[in-house]
C-alpha cells in the first residue's frame, strides 16, 4: 500500500466490534427453578453486557485499540453503558443512541456456574447497514480484524462481515445465537467461533468429544470458512483449518460462573491477531483469558487485564498444550 506523502503507512492493529449491548440482569442461586417455581437467590447484579460490548471490552484490555458500532437507548440505563465502555478504553465513535430502550439480558447463575439467557434486542434492532458502512468506512484503514456475533440481525452481521472482507479485515464471527446462516456468508468468514452446541445447532452434527467437533469443525470449512475454532469447555479447543486438525488443552480453574467466558475468549482472539500472534498462540492466550472468566461473578466485571493473563498463562504454560487430533484429516 502506498500513498501520497511517500510515507509507509502504519500497520493496521486495531479491532472493530459491529455487535450487541446490553443491561445484564443477572441473578444467582444454588439451583435454576422449574417452570412455574420461584425460588430464593443468593446475590444480584446490573452491570454492561452483551456479547459484542463484552468482546469490545475484552479486546481493549487485552491492549488493542478497539472501536464499538452498535445502537443503545435512551433510557436509564445508557450512562451505564457508555461509563463501562470508556471505564475498558473503547471508542464509542460509532455507538449510535436510539429512541428505544436498550438491550436487555435476564441471566441465571446456578451454584455449579451453569447458566441461562434470555436475551430481548430492543435497541440493537436499530442497527443499520447505513451505520455499519460508515463505521467501517472510517475505520478499516487503521483496522486488522473484525468480530461481529449473532445478537444482532442476522443480515447486519452478514453485512458487516461482507464490508470488512472486501477492505481486507480479518473477519471472526461469533455465531451465537446459533442461526441458520445463508451458505454464501461462510467464503467471507476467516475464523469461525461456535461453542460445542452452536456448532452442533448450526452443522446438525452431534458434538459430544473432540473428534466429534472436529467433524463439525470440518463442515464449517466445508462451506467456505477459512478456520473453525470449537471451544469445548472442560475438554479444551478443537482447531480446524487448512493445516489440520489440533486440540489446544484447556487451563484448570475452579468455576464460579460461565457467563462471557466465550466472550473473553473472542476479544482476545481478536486482540492477539490484530498484535501479529499466530492464530495457534492466540488461541493459547484467549484459552487464558476465558478460563480466567469462569473464577469471577457476572459479565464484563468478570473480563480480564492482561497483566492478569500473562501472570495467569506463564504460571500454568505447562497446561497450555497443543497436539494433533490423531486420525483427523485436512
Amino acid at each position: 500500500m502506498s500513498n501520497t506523502s511517500g510515507e509507509t503507512p502504519a500497520p493496521r492493529r486495531n479491532v472493530v466490534i459491529v455487535g450487541s449491548v446490553t443491561a445484564d440482569v443477572t441473578t444467582f442461586s444454588d439451583r435454576l427453578p422449574q417452570p412455574g417455581e420461584t425460588i430464593h437467590g443468593d446475590e444480584f447484579t446490573l452491570v454492561l453486557g452483551g456479547k459484542g460490548a463484552n468482546q469490545a471490552i475484552a479486546a481493549a484490555l487485552a491492549g488493542a485499540p478497539t472501536s464499538f458500532v452498535g445502537c443503545v437507548g435512551d433510557d436509564l440505563f445508557r450512562d451505564m453503558i457508555v461509563d463501562g465502555f470508556d471505564a475498558a478504553g473503547v471508542d464509542l465513535t460509532h455507538l449510535r443512541t436510539v429512541a428505544d430502550r436498550t438491550g436487555i439480558a435476564h441471566i441465571r447463575v446456578d451454584a455449579s456456574a451453569q447458566n441461562n439467557i434470555v436475551m430481548v434486542p430492543l435497541a440493537n434492532s436499530h442497527l443499520g447497514t447505513d451505520q455499519i458502512d460508515a463505521a467501517l468506512g472510517a475505520l478499516a484503514p487503521t483496522t486488522a480484524v473484525l468480530l461481529t456475533q449473532l445478537e444482532i440481525p442476522v443480515a447486519k452481521a452478514v453485512h458487516a462481515v461482507r464490508v470488512a472482507r472486501a477492505a481486507g479485515i480479518t473477519t471472526i464471527l461469533d455465531p451465537a445465537p446459533a442461526q441458520v446462516l445463508p451458505d454464501d456468508v461462510y467464503p467471507l468468514i476467516d475464523i469461525v467461533t461456535p461453542n460445542e452446541t452452536e456448532a452442533e445447532v448450526m452443522s446438525g452434527i452431534a458434538v459430544t468429544d473432540l473428534d466429534s467437533a472436529a467433524t463439525a469443525g470440518r463442515w464449517f470449512l466445508d462451506r467456505g470458512a477459512g478456520a473453525a475454532i470449537v471451544t469445548c469447555a472442560d475438554s479444551g479447543s478443537v482447531l480446524v483449518d487448512g493445516s489440520g486438525t489440533r486440540v489446544i488443552s484447556p487451563l484448570p480453574v475452579t468455576a464460579i460462573d460461565t457467563t462471557a467466558a466465550g466472550d473473553a475468549f473472542a476479544g482476545y482472539l481478536g486482540a492477539g491477531l490484530a498484535s501479529g500472534l499466530t492464530l495457534i498462540d492466540a488461541i493459547v492466550v484467549a484459552n487464558a483469558a476465558g478460563a480466567l472468566t469462569v473464577t469471577v461473578r457476572g459479565a464484563s466485571p468478570a473480563l480480564p487485564g492482561r497483566v492478569d493473563v500473562d501472570e495467569f498463562l506463564a504460571a500454568h504454560r505447562a497446561s497450555a498444550i497443543v497436539t494433533p487430533l490423531e486420525g483427523s484429516t485436512s
